[in-house]
């Protein structure tokens, strides 16, 4: 979308150009940011990389009131993938988000428009400059995810999500029992919490391997399995690892699947630091199957991941209802595999981090009345942070609602249960 670098371009624009990239992958491709990060911003330094990010995902986290912004400057209504109103977005969310000058704003963009459309995109950058634009509060979410979770949460919950995505969440960090930590809100033991924008690789003890990054509802389902006093647990879809290192660390023999190299690559170099192991697998669980049941199998099931959108809200402009049926037949599938590798009274746990009943909720419905064979093992408040409650069968669901007061947390629904011994 955006003209090839030249020699001439501009202080400031090539991280914008990289921007712009990330955001045409987005809202035209349907492509995560961090897909698209590495070709975006090829070239670039880590401060310069750092920013195109940042445009882009302040961008996408006020894209609905940018566009209103930009619709009530303009007589026609631009079309929703014109380069002009990419560069508008890109301007304001700048000057109105993150504190840039707004001659800066608007100078480092214009450059990418050429044409009449780059005399519009002045022109009504600085008509809504002159007009002390603003934006609210808390940025509106997207119509479909506004809707869709009013009608499954209620109200209370696309407030609380208006409120989480308004910008980055804090950084959670679970540490291996005895080993040293940055200084930081505990919410739960074994549990970190830190503000926004810590650069990771310079914290305390990260080369040292007693923690890792991992946002406190992700963190519940390997929990949920409790020691594992060398027994043996399957952790499938496993990669990037956080799950894996939590089973490594509370004393399970841990066979690690996933399908992606390069993420297996991460979950390597994190078993590395940390000092822990795994056997590690590189796998399609449609096709893959162990040598032999496991005493527990933690199935963190691929999903639409709309419950991470405070930390990735480049997700609530890509997924569609389609994608989250594909996910949820996907779900279902692996689930009655996963099933089959429980040993008898061994434990299967279900987790993923999507806001989606139907990912959710519906899914251990549905697997249970075709499974007479697994039942819930009820969740207890004390296996979780203070103030979260387990819903009234036994699982859990997570949300922004949850633990306001500390800065929320992710989206994800989990669900424990047992085989029987029959």
């Amino acid at each position: 979308m955006a003209r090839p670098k030249l020699a001439s371009d501009p202080v400031g624009l090539a991280p914008r150009r990289a921007a712009l990239r990330l955001l045409d992958a987005v809202l035209r491709r349907g492509i995560a940011i961090e897909a698209e990060m590495d070709r975006a911003c090829k070239g670039l330094a880590p401060a310069d990389r750092g920013l195109a990010h940042a445009i882009a995902a302040e961008t996408l986290r006020w894209l609905p009131d940018l566009d209103a912004l930009i619709d009530s400057a303009t007589r026609n209504r631009l079309a929703d993938d014109a380069k002009a109103r990419f560069a508008l977005r890109m301007a304001l969310a700048q000057a109105l988000r993150l504190g840039t000058p707004g001659h800066a704003a608007i100078a480092t963009v214009l450059p990418l428009v050429e044409g009449g459309p780059r005399r519009l995109v002045h022109g009504v950058f600085g008509t809504l400059m002159r007009g002390d634009a603003a934006l609210a509060d808390m940025p509106h979410l997207p119509d479909l995810f506004a809707l869709r979770w009013e009608q499954s949460h209620g109200t209370a919950m696309v407030d609380a999500a208006r409120a989480a995505i308004a910008q980055p969440p804090p950084i959670d960090l679970t540490v291996i029992e005895g080993r040293d930590a940055p200084h930081g809100v505990s919410l739960m033991p074994g549990h970190v919490r830190l503000p926004a924008g810590a650069s990771v690789p310079a914290l305390e003890g990260f080369a040292e391997g007693g923690w890792w990054v991992q946002d406190i509802a992700a963190s519940i389902p390997a929990r949920l399995l409790g020691a594992g006093g060398r027994r043996c647990v399957l952790d499938l879809c496993a990669a990037p690892g956080g799950k894996t290192l939590q089973l490594a660390a509370a004393g399970w023999r841990v066979t690690s699947v996933d399908s992606s190299n390069s993420r297996l690559a991460r979950l390597s170099e994190n078993l590395a630091r940390t000092g822990l192991s795994a056997q590690i697998v590189e796998a399609d669980l449609r096709e893959w199957a162990p040598d032999a049941v496991a005493d527990a199998v933690l199935l963190d099931a691929p999903c639409s991941a709309t419950g991470i959108f405070r930390r990735h809200p480049d997700v609530l402009h890509r997924v569609r209802p389609a994608i989250i049926a594909e996910t949820a037949a996907l779900q279902a599938q692996m689930l009655a595999r996963a099933a089959e590798w429980v040993r008898p009274g061994g434990t299967l746990v279900y987790a993923v981090c999507s806001l989606e009943p139907e990912e959710g909720e519906r899914r251990i419905a549905a697997f249970l009345a075709e499974r007479d064979d697994y039942a819930i093992a009820a969740v207890a408040a004390e296996e979780l942070p203070a103030g979260i409650v387990p819903l009234a069968d036994g699982t859990v669901r997570t949300g922004p609602n949850m633990l306001q007061d500390d800065g929320a947390m992710d989206g994800f629904y989990i669900a424990r249960l047992r085989r029987g011994e029959g």
